[in-house]
């Protein structure tokens, strides 16, 4: 990939607190006109990693670039390059839809001439219209999201940083969301967003997954689940909490979630015959059910690579 389609770089970026170590030696690449996610638990070290990538917080060691630009010595300068919105609603609440906006304007000097005409725009971008009396505090939260992600956009940036934006907002503000970044990054916008999410994180175009301030896998969401050195065996048993006992016992089986009548059961590639394993259990147990291999979700690959992670710290 030539450097001049990376809109974001990272290298060996660490960030600690006294003797907590947030992020701990991370590299990141997200190519321009992507939307890339991070996926991770809170302490993971989402939130610290794009304060650092924005400029708020200066890393304990490695660096990072992004559009070019030191984080370090040129933040000030990328602060009109550079859209961020935070977990929590950050705008004045006692202030209306539009005084918000206007007031938005004038911290990142949008021209005085075209002010106005960018604030009506986004008014109806992001269906806001009807609100724009309506002072900040008392919107829907999916009408603070949207008023959030409109102030964020408001000067243009060509980069956005999204720390949990949809972390308050019911599952259809969530889509429309996600529409709108989708839009965004069609029309070269770069988008950072991080989720715990795991339907979320699997519509980004690639995505980092944390743990505790170490990165311990990044792809495509295809990629990650083509990689991970885990087999996934799909169990649908007429009883599954007995299933899900039954296979409990094996100890070459490090995880299973049941969902409704079905099971996940991950077991090590390193285990020849996994679906032998699985199915031969249930005969033992006369437990009567239907086994099956199956390609690994978001979900199996996340709680793989943590595990894998948590058992290389021990």
């Amino acid at each position: 990939m030539l450097p001049s389609t990376i809109a974001i770089s990272a290298h060996g970026l660490t960030r600690k607190f006294g003797s907590l170590v947030a992020v701990n030696n991370v590299d990141l690449e997200v190519p321009t006109g992507r939307i890339y996610g991070f996926l991770g638990p809170n302490g993971s070290g989402k939130s610290t990693t794009i304060r650092m990538l924005c400029g708020l917080l200066l890393p304990s060691a490695g660096s990072a670039t992004v559009l070019g630009k030191d984080t370090r010595k040129e933040a000030e300068a990328l602060k009109q390059q550079i859209g961020y919105m935070t977990q929590r609603f950050s705008l004045f609440e006692d202030l209306t839809v539009k005084e918000n906006l206007q007031f938005i304007s004038e911290v990142y000097a949008v021209p005085r001439a075209t002010r106005k005409t960018r604030v009506l725009e986004l008014l109806s971008e992001f269906r806001l219209s009807d609100q724009i009396k309506q002072r900040a505090g008392t919107l829907s939260g999916g009408q603070r999201q949207r008023l959030a992600l409109a102030a964020a956009t408001l000067h243009k940036p060509k980069i956005l940083l999204l720390d949990e934006p949809t972390s308050a907002v019911d599952p259809q503000s969530r889509r429309d969301f996600w529409e709108t970044l989708f839009e965004l990054a069609d029309q070269g916008t770069t988008i950072l967003v991080s989720t715990h999410y795991m339907d979320e994180a699997a519509r980004c175009h690639s995505l980092a997954i944390l743990d505790r301030g170490v990165k311990v896998a990044d792809g495509t969401p295809r990629s990650l689940g083509e990689n991970i050195d885990t087999t996934v065996i799909e169990v649908q048993a007429e009883d599954p909490n007995s299933a899900r006992q039954s296979l409990a016992k094996e100890p070459e089986i490090f995880s299973i979630t049941q969902l409704g009548i079905k099971l996940r059961v991950l077991i090590p590639k390193r285990i020849p015959d996994a679906l032998q394993l699985v199915t031969a259990n249930l005969q033992r147990a006369s437990i009567k059910g239907v086994a099956a291999e199956v390609f690994p979700d978001l979900e199996d690959v996340f709680v793989a690579v943590t595990q894998l992670h948590t058992k290389q710290a021990a």
